[in-house]
């Protein structure tokens, strides 16, 4: 790590030593990781709480996987559930859903940060967030949720990299936002639709597509992959085994976008291109 990032560094931890005590809100992301592991580090296990909202939006391999992560960094944990689908706000799918999901749970992170007595609700927001769409961002200023990776200037090739040096096991983890961003705006969210957008998905990683997204556009499933996999598609049976699947799961038609992988590819209609996945 070269001198910068090691100055960033010292800032976050002096950024966490003023607040004394946290609450961290922990997607199981590369971003909430990393804060996790520092705010462990620099406070002590007994001044550190993780909380992960759990709700239908989350992909299930990420929810199997959080606390296993959270026990690894050192922290205490524990899971809240959330109610953004009783929230016709956010079931409509608007432009600022992420707004109403983080909404919902801030509330409940701060009612959670009282119970326990911790000084502050910290997330995952870092230095190039600001220049995305990310509606959610709001909601953490509207309920005074601090975001210390932000604060200290640490990019997300910044924060991958500190990860690497900090030996946690998903440095190089894919961003895995929540299934709703793979519905396209205007159409209503459900429980079910992002049950079979969440199967899709897994059915691709098992084919070794680590790193894939299914769009959801009613009874079309737009994939997803890197362009440099692209090329896998040529191949007959693959070819059949990805549409039957998907086939099983609901869809009518599957399509491959030939321009590969691109983080908030459904913004490029409504937003000019502009991102509201978090990691």
């Amino acid at each position: 790590m070269n001198a910068e990032p090691r100055d960033k560094l010292a800032k976050l931890r002096a950024c966490l030593r003023k607040l004394e005590s946290v609450l961290v809100a922990f997607s199981g992301g590369l971003d909430s990781a990393v804060l996790l592991k520092v705010a462990v580090d620099t406070l002590d296990a007994a001044h550190v709480l993780a909380v992960t909202g759990r709700s239908p939006a989350l992909p299930q391999a990420e929810l199997h996987g959080v606390a296993r992560l959270a026990a690894e960094l050192g922290a205490r944990h524990e899971f809240i559930d959330t109610r953004e689908f009783e929230d016709p706000n956010y079931t409509s799918n608007p432009v600022d859903r992420c707004y109403h999901c983080k909404n919902e749970l801030y509330v409940r992170l701060a009612d959670t940060a009282r119970v326990y007595g911790l000084g502050a609700v910290i997330d995952g927001g870092n230095a190039d967030d600001p220049g995305d769409f990310r509606p959610g961002m709001n909601a953490a200023r509207e309920h005074g949720v601090l975001s210390p990776l932000m604060d200290a200037g640490l990019s997300k090739p910044e924060i991958r990299a500190l990860a690497a040096a900090l030996g946690l096991s998903i440095h190089d983890k894919p961003a895995s936002p929540c299934l709703s961003s793979r519905v396209q705006y205007g159409e209503s969210i459900d429980p079910d639709k992002l049950r079979r957008i969440d199967a899709a998905e897994t059915f691709l990683r098992e084919l070794g597509f680590r790193e894939c997204r299914v769009r959801h556009h009613d009874k079309i499933a737009r994939i997803e992959v890197p362009a440099n996999e692209i090329a896998r598609f040529a191949d007959a049976d693959l070819r059949q085994r990805v549409d039957g699947r998907l086939r099983e799961i609901g869809y009518q038609y599957v399509s491959l976008d030939l321009r590969g992988f691109r983080s908030g590819s459904l913004n490029e209609v409504h937003l000019g291109g502009r991102s509201d996945e978090a990691t």
